[in-house]
Parts: structure tokens; sequence; C-alpha cells
């Protein structure tokens, strides 16, 4: 497991589109390293007991109002308090303009005063997903990540078994590349796995005989993405006599990655097998079930329908057994009792 440290101010200006009213020259050299956004209400107030000086400081409506209420002494203490080396920038919301005592002091610590035609809400939001995703914890896992039928599959298995090869048919066949080799995963919610490709292998492809091979540039920019959720994991497995494998649906198992359980089947290979098209047909299978459409318990039902049927069938022909021997057995209670003559 690795982390990403920090996260520069020019990247966070980029990705959430966010204006530039002072300190251009300083974006790419200040950085962040949490994913915290604080709102300084109560340094406003004079309240410095506690200021996380190294995260965002957000001013929005409520702050700009207090502020504009303040002596311009009392609010250019305040803001060169604010101010310190380790703040890595202030952002204000709703298309506001900064206090002059803001970029006074901001000018003396060169720290950037960044700008949003966003609210508060939204702009914290945008802030806190994007300085999250960079900085979480991140783990490096062997395998290919694909996105098949708009579900993330990761191709895991033993080296040479033919996982990249199995990708670059799925790519031919209109599918796209996230990662080949390496995958890098992080947790985005209680619920999500988001896998990327280190930036060194992003759109390369190694197939053995021919080497590296650029997917983007041979099939084009619809043939891959730079993230994708991993929501399934396709483990391939040498066929073996010995082995056991699935064959009703119903062996799935999950592999816990981070705080996510990951579902995970595992394909047999075995020549003269299309991998590229079971791994469709999985991932068709997988969406189905997960709307509510389960192909083994359909199996389930018309065998117990089957069963059922056949067991009405056998209770008939039991009970028409049973009036013939009642039948048979009248029939030589009546039997005609012959004459001395004849015995």
């Amino acid at each position: 497991m690795f982390l990403t440290e920090s996260v520069n101010v020019a990247d966070l200006v980029t990705n959430t589109r966010l204006d530039v009213y002072y300190g251009k020259e300083y974006l790419a050299t200040k950085t962040i390293s949490t994913s915290d956004i604080s709102r300084p209400g109560l340094e406003l107030t004079g309240f410095f007991n506690y200021y996380p000086a190294k995260r965002i400081q957000l001013l929005g409506i409520t702050e700009i109002s207090y502020s504009k209420g303040m002596t311009h002494e009392d609010l250019l203490d305040v803001m060169k308090k604010m101010c310190q080396p380790q703040t890595p920038a202030f952002v204000v919301s709703t298309q506001l303009d900064p206090p002059e005592e803001l970029l006074e002091a901001a000018k003396a610590q060169h720290i950037p005063v960044l700008g949003s035609k966003l609210t508060t809400s939204r702009i914290l939001s945008n802030m806190t997903n994007y300085l999250e995703d960079k900085l979480a914890e991140r783990k490096s896992l062997h395998g290919v990540l694909v996105d098949v039928y708009g579900l993330g599959i990761l191709i895991t298995g033993d080296s040479g078994i033919g996982k990249s090869e199995t990708a670059l048919e799925l790519v031919k066949r209109g599918h796209r590349l996230i990662a080949d080799d390496r995958v890098e995963v992080y947790q985005q919610d209680e619920q999500t796995l988001v896998g990327t490709a280190p930036a060194i292998l992003r759109h390369l492809l190694e197939i053995r005989g021919i080497g590296i091979i650029d997917v983007m540039t041979l099939f084009g920019t619809g043939a891959v993405r730079s993230q994708t959720k991993v929501d399934l994991i396709i483990h391939l497995a040498n066929y073996t006599k010995e082995a056991k494998f699935d064959r009703l649906g119903n062996g799935t198992q999950d592999v816990h990655i981070f705080d996510v359980d990951v579902p995970k089947i595992t394909i047999p290979v075995k020549t003269g097998r299309n991998l590229a098209i079971i791994i469709e047909a999985a991932a068709m299978n997988f969406r189905a079930q997960s709307m509510g459409y389960d192909a083994t318990e359909t199996f389930d039902r018309n065998l117990n329908n089957l069963i059922k049927a056949n067991s009405q069938n056998d209770i008939k022909e039991k009970a028409e057994e049973k009036k013939v021997e009642k039948k048979n057995k009248n029939l030589i209670g009546k039997a005609p009792i012959k004459p001395d003559s004849e015995k």
C-alpha cells in the first residue's frame, strides 16, 4: 500500500475549475496534504485556539457577510493570523469578491486566493471529492482492468496465462482498457473501489512476442479510460481434471479489498476457449443478476417443477396400478364354482 502525500494547488484549480484572484505564480509550489476543508467562521471572531492552517480555507456568504461588519484593523489582524506559511490557499465561493484585507495578508505570505461561481456547498463537495480521490490510500494489484459493457472487470491470474491477450481481444470487440499488468486501486466510499493505471503504464498493453503497444494510438481514444469502478474480479486458472469449477453460477466468492467486498468468479483456461466472449457473457450475467434476474434460480425453479410433475405422474401411475390390482382381485373372487364332475 502507498499514499499520495500531497496535491499541488494548480491541479486543484484545473480539476475543480477555480478562478485565480491572486498568486498564479505560486499554484505549482503550494501543496495540499489533507482532503479536509476549513470554514473559518470562529477564526473571524478571533478564536484561534485550534486553527487547521494546513487545510484549504473556504469563505462563503456567511463568512464574507460577517467580515464586512468588521473594522479594517480587526479584519486585517485576523487575516494575518489565518495566512500561515503552511496554508495552501483561500477559496471564495458564489462569485464573491475577496476582502482587500485577505488579499493584503495573502500577498505577504505568497498564498493563492481563488474563487468559484458555485455555491459554498457545491464547491466544498467538488474539492473534497477530488482531494479524497487523489490523497486516498492506494494498493497495487497484479492484473488487467477493462471496461466491459460499463462494468469494471479486473482480470487476474498467473503470469503468462493470457490476461493481456484477452484484454486485447476485448478492446478489438469495442470494450475499453484502463490498466495492464499493474492496477492501482483505492476506496472512493464505503461501497466503491476505483482502479486506475500508473502514469508510466497508462494506455499501454504488453503482448508477448510483439512487445509494448499503445492502445490509444492503435484503436483510438474510445478504446481507453483513465479509471473505472472495480465491479467484478475474474480470475483465470489453468484447467485440470482434478480442479473443481463452478457449473451452476452459485459459487461466486468475495475478495476483501480495503473495506469493500468485490465479487470474484474463476474461469478455467483451456485450449480452444474464447476467453473474451466468456468474459462478455460473465459481465452481462453479472449485470442481469444485479438487476434481479438470476439464471441459476430459473434453473432451480425449472428443476423443482420437473420433480413436482414427475412426482405427480408417479402418484397417478401408482393409483392406476392399485385400481388394476383391486379389479383383478374382484374378478378372482367372483370366479364360478366348478361342478363335481369337473373336479
